[in-house]
């Protein structure tokens, strides 16, 4: 089988047909190209994308649709490299780290240290890690010297400066921030500006809160008591609903029960009842 028609895979993982181009790279060109670029992918391409764009290399270039083609044969064998490495989450989180594209080096106890090695220095952030790095920030030197260069970045526009500003709470901190800025203003450190003027001017009309370096968290834990309280209350207040319409029901039922023994019919209203039944009887014998 001839060929003159090679076929190839776009970035966007689509396959496209060309003259004269090849999808996946020859061998020796393959040394130079990432995994991606001879499957045709980016590199923040998902496991299903990876797999889509194997299988349509792996239709063109199988043997048995290109007999006698060794060039075709030796990109099949490297394209199930390719896949047993991007196709592998493990392996291609390590292959991204290291551009390693040995199997050995990939599997066994050398792969499962640099893993644990890389989960060491890049440990899971927790939200305990996130509270713990505030506050220490909030109110350090890192922070002061994060604010004075976002203060020169943005020209004393104080809401974009808050939106960059990593840990801050305008409500909580910019009584705190006027008051660093405009002693580096005093001292020479920083220049005023219009726009940092008239944010303070209004920030200074506002009453400071008494705590501004008080850890969030602790709101937090306080707000979630409040709900827990707020949910334990209002059980017992079904709670409590439910006794009185329990109660309720009891009572109306023992009201009827007391009627209906109450009406029953006394000896003497029986007997007369019974001497009415009899003299009926006598006269339908007549």
């Amino acid at each position: 089988m001839g060929r003159k028609k090679r076929s190839r895979v776009s970035g966007d993982g689509d396959g496209a047909e060309e003259n004269g181009e090849e999808s996946a790279a020859s061998p020796a060109a393959a040394e130079s190209k990432s995994l991606y670029e001879i499957l045709g992918v980016e590199r923040t391409a998902s496991q299903q994308e990876i797999k889509k764009a194997y299988h349509k290399l792996a239709l063109r270039l199988h043997p048995d649709k290109n007999p006698g083609d060794e060039e075709a044969n030796e990109k099949f064998q490297q394209l199930q490299k390719v896949i047993s490495i991007l196709g592998d989450e493990e392996k291609r989180a390590l292959y991204d780290d290291t551009g390693i594209t040995d199997d050995d080096a990939l599997v066994g106890e050398a792969a499962d240290n640099l893993q644990a090695y890389f989960r060491t220095v890049f440990k899971k952030v927790t939200e305990a890690d996130i509270e713990d790095f505030e506050a220490k920030y909030r109110g350090s030197d890192s922070e002061k010297k994060d604010l004075k260069e976002l203060y020169t970045k943005f020209k004393g526009k104080m809401n974009r400066l808050f939106c960059s500003m990593i840990c801050s709470d305008a409500k909580l901190d910019s009584h705190r921030f006027k008051d660093i800025i405009d002693q580096a203003i005093a001292e020479g450190e920083l220049k005023s500006t219009k726009a940092y003027e008239k944010w303070a001017k209004k920030i200074s009309e506002i009453e400071p809160p008494t705590n501004p370096l008080e850890r969030r968290v602790k709101k937090k834990k306080s707000q979630e008591s409040d709900l827990m309280l707020a949910i334990s209350q209002r059980r017992e207040q079904r709670k409590g609903q439910f006794d009185s319409l329990v109660s309720s029901i009891m009572s109306k039922c023992e009201s009827k029960a007391s009627k209906a023994s109450s009406s029953e019919p006394t000896e003497e209203e029986f007997e007369r009842a019974r001497q009415r039944l009899e003299k009926q009887r006598s006269k339908g014998r007549k």
